[in-house]
């Protein structure tokens, strides 16, 4: 299967791809892992975009794709999992044309949709220990003592990028680049849509239920 993940921040969206790969057999692509490896290797791709990300710019949208075009070339991807690209419609457009090039057809796009309220939730309740760094949540994975960490004693405290304005604001913007996408697959019909507000075991059961229809 040629399949593709989205989305926002919070919605579990990693979980879900590490499971999806053990379970379909799939090449896990995600854009942070195949820019570290295009570097590393020194492809042509991978020179161009260091030539960016050392200027502090932005790596283009055609030196992305291009590294997405020498990742899917190697043969450990008759299966995979693309993640965390495409990000824009731009992207998107871009991307089928390259994989129409290569006569690869994408089998679907699962969209994984939770409630803004319940992101705002679970993305501003991360507390981190001041002394070992250790990570709890309000909800999640309360301390033993209120506002202190288990290992060391240490003071728990929120990040500055895990208040209220911060997340809303990440969210905004994932919300703005990511409409025109889902209207995009969804009109190609490869648009899975799949409820995130539940437990990770039936977000996998309801992924594998879509996929195989």
């Amino acid at each position: 299967m040629k399949l593709l993940i989205m989305g926002p921040p919070g919605a579990g969206k990693g979980t879900q791809a590490e499971v999806m790969v053990k379970e379909l057999n799939l090449t896990h692509i995600s854009t942070g892992d195949m820019f570290r490896a295009a570097i590393k290797e020194g492809t042509e791709m991978g020179r161009k975009a260091k030539e960016y990300m050392d200027q502090g710019a932005l790596v283009p949208d055609e030196v992305v794709v291009g590294m997405v075009k020498e990742r899917l070339s190697k043969p450990d991807c008759d299966s995979f999992l693309l993640d965390g690209f495409p990000r824009t419609l731009d992207q998107a457009q871009a991307l089928d044309a390259t994989l129409t090039e290569m006569g690869i057809k994408l089998d679907g796009v699962v969209n994984i949709a939770v409630p803004r309220e319940k992101l705002m939730a679970r993305l501003t309740g991360r507390r981190v220990c001041k002394g070992c760094g250790a990570s709890y949540h309000v909800i999640f994975n309360l301390p033993q003592v209120e506002g202190k960490c288990n290992s060391c004693d240490g003071e728990l405290y929120q990040r500055s990028d895990d208040n209220e304005v911060a997340v809303g604001n990440r969210l905004d913007v994932y919300e703005a680049q990511t409409q025109p996408l889902i209207d995009y697959y969804n009109e190609q019909g490869l648009l899975f849509n799949i409820n995130g507000d539940q437990e990770i075991k039936n977000v996998l059961v309801d992924i594998l239920a879509a996929l195989k229809k």
